[in-house]
This record gives C-alpha cells, structure tokens and sequence, in this order.
C-alpha cells in the first residue's frame, strides 16, 4: 500500500504508472472508511493469524491471496472524470481477460444505486462498471483522487477464496457473489501471465511513452501503513 500512494504521490508530477503484484503474505484489506471495528472480528483474524491492512482507496474488504493486484496511478487528466477512468480502466481489463478466453464485460450501471461501508465484502457483489463474468464480480477495485492525481487499484481473481472475509464478519454472513479465472478456464493462469497480458493491453490501450521497472517506496507512508492505528482506525 506504501508503494501504491507513493505511485499516486508522484503522479502528481505528471507521469503515469501501471504496477502488477501479488502479495506474500496473503492479507485482508480494508478501505480506506470502512468500519473495520465494527464490521470485522479482531480475535478472529488474529486466530486465524491473518495479516491486515487499511487502503488508501475506498471500497470494502478484500482477502488478497491467489490473485494478481492491478494499480494504476496518473494524472486526472489522464482519461478524463474520475468515472471515465473507472470504466476505462475496466475496459482495459476486461479486454485483457477476454484476451483470455474469458468472456468479462462490465457491469450494467443503474440510474442510482449505491453501496454502503458497512455493507461487507468487496465481492460480496458487483456495482456498475465493474468487471463481471455472468453477473459475478471478477475484479473488485477502489479509487482515490489527491490533488492533481488518482489512484485505482483493484483484485483480480485467479482462484476462489474471498470466503475468508465472511469467516471473520460479525453478524450475518452473506456468500461472496465472486467468480475467479480458474472457475472460468481449464486451465491455470499464472500470475506473470495474467500480469504480462493486462500490461500488454494497457500499452495498446493508453496514451504515453512506457518504460518498464520497479516499484519503489518513494515517500515516507510506510510506517502508516503498517501501523495498527491505521489499518483499526475506525
């Protein structure tokens, strides 16, 4: 996460970035206003022995384990209002995978709808522009906009599992309404693959010079990060 807002510091300098990644260890996410306190079981997560952290970005909780994690961070100009850059990010995906053999579209957007913090997890179900395989959320993603620059970034599915958000859920537990690539084909996408086709497409896809390198913590957001008053601030 120190990474990703470091992407968006420097966006708004006037350069643009796409990183891939995965995580290791595997992590539980909470958006950036989420009531984790109130939402989730802290005794739970720490029987499980499960790592936490909060978002700079909005949205709801994510378990990041068998998926490949996309961020994208530009200047606001880049697509134009921050809905465009929503869907034309989602486009982008969605033709990556498609690329795929998977047949991702996204989401109808209704004429009003909107989902609360406290409404659970991220998959628990799909929004408008989000990208979907029979009307199952493939990619969750959040959004954040600081000055001159925004931030997405967002989860793609390579395998099921976002159970284990419901399992540390206080109250009511609904089943995530999620599909991943390994329901979807038979066979395995590795991450470096799915990585190596979104980032082909992105080239194709977006304005700009690209140069390839590593994603380095460039300001000094790592110890918020990995602080527990962060991540169980409200």
């Amino acid at each position: 996460m120190s990474i990703d807002h470091s992407l968006l510091c420097k966006a708004r300098e006037g350069v643009g970035f796409l990183r891939l990644y995965s995580w290791a260890p595997p992590c539980l996410s909470f958006g950036r206003n989420e009531p984790a306190l109130s939402r989730y079981d802290i005794a739970q997560i720490e029987r499980l022995g499960l790592d936490t952290v909060r978002r700079p970005t909005g949205g709801r909780a994510v378990w990041h384990d068998a998926e490949v994690t996309y961020a994208v961070a530009a200047p606001v100009t880049t697509f134009g209002s921050l809905r465009e850059t929503y869907n034309i990010i989602h486009d982008t995906l969605a033709a990556a995978l498609r690329s795929l053999g998977i047949p991702a579209e996204l989401a109808a957007r209704p004429e009003s709808h909107a989902v609360g913090l406290g409404a659970g997890a991220c998959f628990a179900s799909p929004v408008g522009g989000e990208v979907v395989v029979g009307g199952r959320k493939l990619v969750g993603s959040a959004q954040v906009r600081e000055g001159a620059a925004f931030l997405q970034h967002g989860s793609i599915l390579l395998q099921d599992g976002q159970d284990v958000v419901a399992r540390v859920t206080k109250g009511e537990r609904g089943s995530p309404l999620a599909t991943s690539i390994g329901s979807l084909l038979d066979r395995r996408v590795a991450p470096a693959e799915l990585a190596r086709t979104i980032a082909d497409e992105a080239r194709r896809a977006w304005p700009g010079v690209w140069t390839t390198g590593d994603a380095r913590p460039m300001d000094l957001s790592t110890e918020r990060f990995a602080n527990p008053a962060w991540t169980w601030r409200r």
